[in-house]
């Protein structure tokens, strides 16, 4: 079951079309304007990795790593959570919350304006 994505001819914005089988009708429609004028394009690609390859490519996580390095909300908190580790501290529950929330994506309000 493919999506299509189509480019509208009027208002030049990408509109996905799910199909369910070979034989349903393909006479899209622009989901912005309506428009039934539109050309196919190619779809993009989604390339996942785990977050083990994520930490791996970012490398370990110290006080230098860069500004780059805490852009990815995944690596929030991994200086935090090793430094805790290390000492044998638990983890505040408010702590934990933010960075769970960061790698979510949501970013805590304090780094929302880097």
């Amino acid at each position: 079951m493919p999506v299509y994505e189509y480019r509208c001819n009027g208002c030049r914005r990408i509109t996905s079309v799910f199909v369910r089988t070979m034989s349903d009708p393909k006479s899209p429609a622009c989901d912005h304007c309506g428009e039934a004028d539109l050309d196919r394009v190619m779809s993009r690609v989604a390339y996942h990795r785990t977050m083990d390859r994520v930490w791996e490519q970012s490398g370990p996580p110290t006080m230098n790593a860069g500004d780059d390095y805490y852009r990815d909300p995944r690596n929030i908190g991994r200086w935090t959570e090793q430094r805790l580790e290390q000492l044998g501290v638990d983890m505040p529950t408010e702590a934990r919350e933010m960075i769970d929330a960061a790698r979510d994506g949501t970013m805590p309000a304090p780094l929302d304006d880097l």
